[in-house]
């Protein structure tokens, strides 16, 4: 699952292929939009300045990258280089497709311990599974809110994490900006979500103070029952079915959240970075970021999740050194230093977040420590080989709340701890 569903096309730019032709290239896997493909193709460049030996084919991934994957894999033409997803590389490690990248990391401690310095814990720990390394991060994806400068004037939401806003504060700048006419239509939402509804609701209810999944690395139970995430779930659900400072599911169904914010007609939209070229630059929308609203038992400061995207490497790939080599360049100072000047992505790198040319790419953010802190205020949701059939549980569950059938306090994490315990 990623923060949204792209469809890679080979025909946007010509450098990108399937897995026919050179079969002494390196492939590279991933997903992208085109103007994201741009960016690894500026990569792949940079690279081979230094390595022109080592030749790259990309393979732009459909819509079910994970499906793909195995699919060449069972063929026996497995990328060397694959991007890896947070909440989908354990089935792959479990089923031996990917390398434990330890093997590599060990050989070289300098290398090692100079990226551990440099990387966000919470992120390069995600990639960490069953005792072995199967990622390396390369880009952070996690959520927040955008807001309406114009809209919300007169509104002062918080600047950074660690000063997050309170529940109730939140709603009330919802309902503030959430405007009616006289027949009670809703001209204008205080908040939309851009990201997938159950996944938001989870975040409220770890930011009232429960986790998710423990652990959250191979877990064995889902925490639906802890009082406070139900309480935050049932708080994100009660902004459209009780407060109704925020669209219902079904009033979505003509227009989607970013466009809803994009046109005036929201003043705040939950979602991620992916969001922001879509957003920024547009004459009529003066936006800046801020953070999730923390409940009555969590904080101090706002959490949000990890949703972080690595490179790994086919465990059976016959270019294990060129693709490492590639590997340590994209995941290293200067690919990140790429990915930062880009204002597609947010790099992973300590380093590559401080150097200028990750504000120079976001001049319009007034708000950037919400970018910045990022990282090191991610959770993670789950890791876990069965999440394909967790995540089926979990949205049946969960989108019955958010429709209004059911209370998040009458969830039953029975059926979903099955399923881990026999994963």
């Amino acid at each position: 699952m990623r923060r949204r569903t792209l469809l890679g096309s080979a025909l946007a730019l010509p450098l990108l292929s399937g897995c026919g032709g050179d079969d002494d290239a390196l492939t590279f896997f991933f997903q992208a939009r085109p103007e994201e493909a741009r960016v690894r193709r500026r990569i792949i460049e940079e690279f081979r300045k230094l390595h022109p030996e080592i030749r790259i084919r990309t393979i732009v991934s459909g819509p079910d990258p994970l499906q793909q994957m195995l699919t060449y894999c069972a063929g026996g033409k497995c990328p060397d280089v694959m991007m890896a997803w947070e909440l989908l590389y354990s089935g792959l490690a479990k089923r031996g497709v990917l390398l434990d990248l330890r093997t590599l990391l060990d050989r070289d401690p300098g290398y090692a311990e100079t990226l551990r310095r440099d990387s966000f814990p919470a992120l390069y720990d995600t990639f960490a599974y069953a005792g072995g390394q199967y990622a390396l991060p390369e880009q952070w994806s996690g959520v927040f809110l955008y807001y309406n400068r114009e809209l919300c004037a007169g509104i002062s939401p918080p600047t950074r994490w660690r000063d997050a806003w309170t529940f109730d504060e939140f709603l009330d700048a919802a309902r503030a900006v959430t405007r009616r006419d006289s027949s009670g239509h809703v001209s204008r939402w205080g908040f939309v979500d851009a990201w997938v509804p159950y996944f938001s609701a989870a975040c409220f209810g770890m930011n009232n103070g429960s986790d998710w999944f423990t652990p959250a690395v191979d877990p064995v139970r889902a925490n639906l029952d802890d009082p406070r995430f139900a309480e935050g779930f049932q708080f994100y659900a009660d902004l459209a079915l009780r407060h109704r400072v925020a669209p219902r599911v079904g009033e979505q169904q003509s227009v989607s959240a970013p466009d809803l914010f994009r046109r005036g007609r929201a003043g705040m939209a939950m979602g991620g970075h992916w969001l922001y070229s879509e957003f920024a630059g547009q004459d009529d929308l003066d936006i800046d970021l801020t953070v999730l609203p923390v409940g009555p038992h969590g904080g101090p400061g706002a959490i949000t999740d990890v949703g972080c995207t690595g490179l790994a490497i086919a465990a059976d790939s016959p270019r294990v050194e060129q693709a490492w080599e590639f590997v340590k360049f994209a995941t290293g100072p200067v690919g990140q230093e790429l990915i930062a000047r880009s204002g597609l992505f947010v790099p992973v790198l300590k380093s590559a977040m401080a150097a200028p040319g990750f504000a120079d790419a976001h001049r319009d953010i007034r708000n950037l420590a919400v970018l910045t802190d990022g990282p090191g205020s991610s959770r993670p949701l789950a890791v876990t080989p069965a999440w394909g059939k967790v995540s089926a549980l979990l949205e049946r569950g969960g989108n019955r709340v958010l429709r209004g059938a059911a209370r998040a306090d009458t969830l039953d994490p029975g059926d979903i701890d099955a399923v881990l315990g026999a994963s």
